[in-house]
């Protein structure tokens, strides 16, 4: 059975509980299959990128004749950090839902005058929400030039976001997480783990050819590679406690020096 998350951010956890571990996030407007229902009140599922874990099921809306209907309906991506949804097209309007960037809704119709675009969330709620907000979904896979700029652009989106382990929004954020998001936005769905996995497009490289929006992997960690030397990544390390750029020069004042030595490979999509 299929479901759609309908809440801004549905936890995945290691088991069904929400003291448990977070594996990752879903965001809402994003399908996934329903695995198993082990205990009331949660879901084990599968993300359309092949990773598992269990959701509340209170942020899913559960049913294959749902998930068809969203699957239908001409969609576009949340591009700012947040964006509020309200009930009318203007400000005043009563808030329906506050999205997060990477976010899917359905569009109806063309944006008015002033920018507001009427939008329904995949439980059936509708509201309005500036056009600025939103932009095409990833279409058809970029020329390489194109494909390393959204990249980095995509990532660079996220600096300053503080640290958080199984995330990937802007309230907070992992390694691996920021990664993802970076690709994800600009079409190609790799591993959400910091490794390089058979079956999905990363495949290693020489160190040495890296180029703008490769990925560089250490063990339990991963950053991508912005060129001139310089890398963004989210980090725990003290100081940083989130999303920033290091160097790999060690003349440069932001040099890492634990990390340049324990690389273990560089993936790329070509």
């Amino acid at each position: 059975m299929e479901a759609v998350v309908s809440t801004p951010r549905c936890p995945l956890y290691l088991r069904p509980s929400a003291q448990s571990e977070l594996a990752d996030e879903a965001l809402l407007g994003w399908t996934v299959t329903i695995l198993d229902n082990p205990c009331p009140g949660w879901y084990q599922v599968r993300t359309d990128y092949g990773y598992t874990g269990y959701a509340p099921a209170g942020a899913l809306t559960v049913g294959d004749g749902n998930a068809r209907r969203w699957a239908g309906l001409e969609k576009k991506t949340v591009c700012r950090a947040i964006a509020s949804v309200r009930s009318r097209p203007n400000v005043q309007g009563w808030q329906v839902e506050e999205l997060l960037r990477g976010a899917w809704v359905a569009v109806h119709g063309d944006p008015d005058g002033d920018g507001w675009q009427k939008i329904s969330l995949p439980d059936g709620r509708e509201g309005f929400t500036k056009t600025g907000f939103l932009r095409p979904m990833p279409a058809a896979p970029l020329t390489e030039a194109a494909f390393r700029q959204a990249v980095t652009h995509n990532a660079g989106l996220y600096l300053g976001t503080h640290y958080l382990w199984g995330g990937k929004t802007p309230m907070g954020i992992d390694c691996s997480g920021l990664t993802f998001m970076a690709y994800r936005l600009a079409g190609a769905a790799i591993w959400r783990d910091a490794s390089i996995k058979e079956g999905y497009p990363l495949h290693a490289i020489d160190p040495a050819d890296k180029k703008p929006g490769d990925l560089m992997f250490f063990p339990g960690h991963v950053a991508m590679y912005l060129g001139q030397g310089r890398y963004i990544h989210s980090t725990a390390f003290n100081g940083s406690d989130g999303v920033v750029i290091n160097s790999l020069d060690p003349a440069q004042a932001d040099y890492r020096p634990d990390l340049p030595e324990k690389l273990t490979a560089v993936g790329s999509l070509f």
